[in-house]
């Protein structure tokens, strides 16, 4: 089992958009001995039925092949490590779930035995030892540990700027060429739970996942938190603001998942291209608020929404939690007004939400949809 190291807190919340942090009976930010703390993500897993079309608009966003067969396509970034997403032939389109990458296979034996399971090694591209488990969602999920490290490939330089008064490009022009925003790796993953807080419970308790930012619906604060950033504990490491997020909601599981590129103007001319290509833009180009992001949102033929994203927070284990109101105006510091599509206000949703309320053994109440309602209202 890990222990805690006790350390000096940072407090990096005070400022925009936050308040200065917990008060009294709020949930904890952190298990104080979790079973393993994984590192990263490793990979995100879809099923599709069509494995051509998804790896020609996996080439348009900037993935490149690592790897395919006759029934799975594996799609990697420029960075050297795993691969970011495997796509498995399917009858229909779906999220199966994420991969958290272990620091050893020790870990992965550990958790195993904590939850009862087996584990055995990965037949696929990059080998590795895994354990298969669920969490109190019903997500599936993978933690593994092992995996072949890809080498790096090609990347997207930052351009050079002419900023602050400097002249650091002289003679030079800047034509950042309308391509494919090359992704460099995975950054996060967002999911949606009616059993938030057992969920996160879990995830703080078995994969030592700590808390960044803890977000509450209008006018509920005494009712504690409906959504989480979450990153992983890698100690004096600094680790991305949220590898995983998690909100209340009436439990459609994946929300998006976002994928790095090198800078704005990467984002920016890979966003025309897609243009160009008839994809379906969602929201952006913005800057977050919790974890700071310059993003942009795209829908790939199947629905899914997934996220350009640069220029992240990194936090090491010793920042406190921020706690803030959530509301739709407060999910960027700048950008255009956020979209029905990416809140996903649809006949779907309605559907959900009735299914969600009619289940008593969950955290979806009448009282939390009031609360939804005014976040979208924000």
């Amino acid at each position: 089992m890990m222990t805690e190291t006790k350390t000096a807190h940072a407090d990096v919340h005070s400022g925009l958009h936050s308040e200065q942090g917990p008060v009294r009976g709020d949930r904890p930010h952190r298990a104080k001995n979790p079973v393993i703390k994984v590192e990263d993500l490793a990979w995100l897993e879809f099923e599709k039925p069509d494995l051509d079309a998804a790896e020609r608009f996996a080439h348009d966003f900037g993935f490149s092949t690592a790897a395919r067969t006759a029934d799975a396509l594996y799609l990697r970034g420029a960075m050297a490590g795993t691969q970011c997403v495997v796509i498995r032939q399917g009858p229909k389109s779906r999220f199966v779930g994420p991969a958290f990458k272990a620091a050893d296979a020790a870990d992965v034996r550990r958790l195993a035995q904590a939850n009862d399971r087996s584990v055995y090694e990965l037949r696929a591209p990059g080998g590795g030892v895994a354990v298969d488990l669920l969490d109190p969602s019903g997500v599936s999920l993978r933690v593994v540990a092992d995996v072949e490290q890809l080498p790096e490939l090609s990347r997207q330089q930052p351009l050079t700027l002419n900023f602050g008064g400097e002249v650091k490009r002289p003679n030079a022009t800047q034509r950042p060429p309308r391509e494919p925003a090359r992704i460099e790796r995975l950054g996060h993953v967002v999911l949606e739970s009616t059993r938030f807080n057992q969920a996160l419970d879990w995830y703080q308790q078995h994969l030592g996942l700590i808390v960044s930012d803890f977000l509450y619906f209008p006018g509920q604060r005494e009712r504690g938190a409906t959504m989480a950033f979450i990153r992983c504990d890698r100690g004096a490491t600094p680790a991305d603001h949220h590898t995983l997020a998690m909100t209340l909601g009436p439990g459609r599981n994946y929300i998006h998942s976002a994928y790095q590129v090198s800078d704005l103007d990467t984002l920016a001319a890979g966003g025309e291209y897609l243009k160009q290509h008839r994809y379906k833009h969602s929201w952006g180009i913005g800057r977050h608020i919790q974890g700071s992001q310059i993003f942009d949102y795209w829908r790939d033929p199947d629905g899914f929404l997934v996220e350009h994203f640069a220029d992240g927070d990194m936090f090491d284990n010793t920042v406190e939690p921020g706690w803030a109101q959530m509301g739709a105006s407060g999910l960027s510091q700048w950008g255009p007004a956020i979209t029905r599509d990416f809140l996903e206000v649809n006949p779907s949703m309605v559907k959900h939400l009735l299914s969600a309320l009619a289940d008593r053994d969950n955290e979806f109440t009448a009282q939390r949809l009031l609360g939804l309602a005014k976040v979208a209202r924000s």
